[in-house]
């Protein structure tokens, strides 16, 4: 019953089949359900009055505090209480309450999740206490808890005391700085240490490193994920996690080196220690390393080792060509029986290319079940959806053909394959392929026909779908049968007459929707409509770009009171480039103190605000900051009251971007590329469409659609 708003009102109602004694319920997740302290005390008479069934409960994402979770702990005195999985990710707790759970801790308890709160070390040396004397649990997430040096020490310190029994510990999203990767390192090497998932790296390249080698050599066993993706490891860094590899103790199961500067030479390097020990990696992610087909080809050696089991390669935009996709379709052909997913796209397979994966698909030995390579053009595309059609569409999960001139010809080679009874394409990428009504026509009829899989739309950027384009889409929208997550309006020139017919629409069928992007879009009287939708119970929305729509103030209070009418679900906000103004602030203000608001992303660049005193006010007198990640403030002209704001989000999770303050390193080296080149191109370029590109050129890339992802949702 998760994302229900259910309210302390709603709980007492459930509370009544709780108390039943006929009630066998074993799982109970009310995540997100706006429950308070009250509504504890309510749930906690019910479980006590009839325990003994109860295995699971998750109540992550209420604002029960330290109070409400000292209710909920009165479960575990009660001797019949069966309780093995406890789910309090992001409730608002303390030290107080990790005190409260280690002195009432329960003997059946297999998993404890405290994710998101801000326990700080004081919390987690009372967790750690817990740990000391639990027998039997075995799954711990602490992951953004505030974490510093000292909690670790304090973890390491009570696990080696009371080894045997933790198998998995996340601690992803805090610092522990040299000490603590010392301290987790130390801690591996323990024979009697049961851990087999560990997450906890911080974000540099030195500390990965320093704790990969720490334990060769000793129990690097106990390892089965190793993420360093983003970080600068270059060949260097390969020779060190190398050695790991080559290690005959390490059974590694994934390894991702995603973004790492690694080489032809680097992958030397890696394949000769992944042949050493090929047996247990099943995942490797290789993506954005400039590998070309050499090093790709040095790679596929691996799948020449009868005792290779790797199940998921990702080599994305890697500079791999026609040579390389021949040596890739070449291997996979004598070794196919454990590969399931393949990501190959950024890459160019030329013509070729694109046939020889095709024919790939048709091998029946061919265990592929995820295939991502579509090349640069629209023939090579539609050439490849062609090939499939009644054969082995369902291998296909994921068409992106943004950014090609399909043409008629095109759309109806797409449209076939859409129609095909075996097609369970989950997610079509349409963006800049200038469809036209006649084509949207087209594609909507061929997913009338075959609704039910589809879960991701995206048609930004296409401007001539024309009110029977809309009117087919609409229709499509209405069916019953179609199950649409997220979809992508960006930028499609949709008049005020449209809004209505496409808003009907989703209002009809608002329940499976969760990201909606309406960016560049002049919405005038839409945003009336939208809210229609944002106000129905049903709504589930999570995401909402409505990016240079030219919302004014007094649409922005009327968009503001629908969505504090159904806060519950929101996480992201994106009104950049639009006028809000310190009127619209004070109107989403209302939005954030509402306690069942859990918005984590807020996006307002360029939006005429030159006050943000009343913000500032909202997050300091509410829990907003418990869930806010991120606020975009930048190109607005706030002057002295930045400072106020800057103080109340210095201790928070929350990063402010704003225009010369607490920019991430590498946006700013690029901005300040980009800055140069403007400097040189503005004195010969005074046209109101280039100034209107260079201004969205700087809004957070939010999305992957082919023109307009600087300002809209991922």
């Amino acid at each position: 019953m998760n994302n229900n708003n259910l309210q302390d009102d709603g709980v007492e109602m459930l509370c009544t089949g709780l108390k039943n004694i006929n009630c066998k319920l074993e799982i109970l997740s009310l995540k997100n359900n706006c429950i308070t302290e009250g509504g504890c005390h309510v749930l906690a008479a019910a479980l006590n009055s009839n325990p003994s069934n109860l295995t699971e409960l998750d109540l992550s994402e209420n604002k029960l505090g330290n109070p409400g979770m000292k209710i909920i702990l009165t479960l575990f005195e009660n001797v019949q209480c069966r309780l093995e999985k406890l789910k309090l990710n992001c409730i608002s707790i303390t030290d107080e309450g990790c005190a409260a759970l280690a002195s009432g801790f329960n003997s059946n308890l297999r998993e404890l999740d405290l994710s998101r709160n801000q326990l700080g070390d004081s919390g987690v040396t009372e967790i750690s206490s817990l740990l000391r004397n639990s027998q039997t649990l075995q799954i711990l997430r602490l992951s953004n808890c505030s974490i510093t040096e000292e909690g670790y020490v304090a973890l390491s310190s009570a696990l080696r005391s009371n080894p045997s029994h933790l198998i998995e510990l996340d601690l992803t999203g805090n610092d522990p700085g040299e000490s603590g990767v010392k301290q987790i390192s130390d801690l591996l090497q323990d024979q009697n240490s049961q851990l087999k998932t560990l997450r906890f790296l911080g974000p540099a390249a030195d500390e990965g490193c320093q704790y990969v080698t720490g334990i060769v050599g000793k129990n690097p066993l106990l390892l089965r994920e190793l993420n360093l993706s983003g970080l600068k490891l270059r060949d260097t860094g390969v020779h060190q996690i190398s050695a790991l590899l080559q290690d005959k103790h390490c059974t590694l199961n994934t390894l991702n080196l995603k973004n790492n500067c690694i080489t032809e030479e680097g992958c030397h390097v890696l394949a000769a220690a992944l042949n050493s020990n090929p047996s247990n990696l099943t995942e490797l992610d290789l993506s954005e390393n400039k590998l070309g087909n050499p090093g790709l080809k040095i790679i596929l050696t691996l799948f020449e080792n009868v005792q290779c089991r790797l199940e998921k390669l990702k080599l994305s935009d890697c500079s791999i060509s026609e040579e390389g996709y021949k040596a890739l379709s070449s291997v996979l052909r004598s070794n196919p029986s454990h590969l399931i997913e393949l990501d190959v796209t950024g890459n160019d397979p030329g013509e070729s290319g694109v046939k020889l994966l095709s024919d790939l698909l048709q091998d029946p030995n061919c265990q592929l079940n995820t295939l991502r390579f579509l090349g640069t053009s629209a023939d090579e595309g539609c050439q490849y959806v062609a090939g499939i059609v009644g054969k082995y569409p369902l291998l296909l999960r994921e068409l992106n053909l943004s950014g090609r001139k399909l043409g008629d010809t095109g759309v109806n080679q797409i449209s076939a394959l859409l129609q095909d009874k075996h097609c369970t394409l989950n997610t079509l990428n349409l963006c800049d392929c200038s469809i036209t009504e006649k084509q949207c026509l087209i594609l909507t009829s061929a997913l009338k026909s075959n609704p039910s899989h589809l879960r991701e739309l995206k048609l930004s950027g296409n401007k001539l779908l024309g009110d029977s384009g809309v009117k087919h889409l609409s229709d499509l929208l209405m069916n019953t049968q179609f199950k649409l997550e997220k979809l992508d309006l960006c930028e499609c020139s949709i008049t005020e007459k449209q809004w209505l017919i496409l808003i009907s629409a989703l209002k009809s069928n608002p329940s499976h929707l969760r990201e909606l992007n309406l960016s560049l879009n002049q919405l005038n009287t839409g945003v009336n409509h939208l809210c229609d939708v944002l106000k129905d119970s049903r709504c589930k929305l999570e995401r909402l770009s409505l990016c240079r729509c030219s919302i004014t103030e007094k649409q922005c209070l009327i968009l503001t009171s629908a969505l504090k009418s159904n806060p519950s679900h929101l996480r992201e906000l994106n009104l950049s480039l639009n006028q809000v103004k310190n009127t619209g602030v004070n109107h989403l203000c209302d939005v954030l103190k509402d306690s069942c608001c859990k918005l984590e992303i807020l996006s307002l660049y360029d939006c005429d605000i030159t006050d943000v005193s009343s913000l500032t006010q909202s997050l300091t007198n509410t829990k907003a900051l418990q869930f806010l990640k991120e606020l975009d403030l930048r190109e607005n002209k706030i002057g002295d009251s930045k400072q106020k704001l800057i103080d109340v989000l210095r201790d928070s999770n929350c990063k402010l971007i704003e225009d010369d303050y607490n920019y991430d390193d590498d946006y700013d080296e690029d901005e300040d590329e980009d800055e140069d080149e403007d400097e040189d191109e503005d004195d010969d370029d005074d046209d109101d469409d280039d100034d209107d590109k260079d201004s969205l050129s700087k809004v957070p890339n939010r999305v992957n659609s082919a023109k307009a992802d600087e300002c809209c949702i991922s």
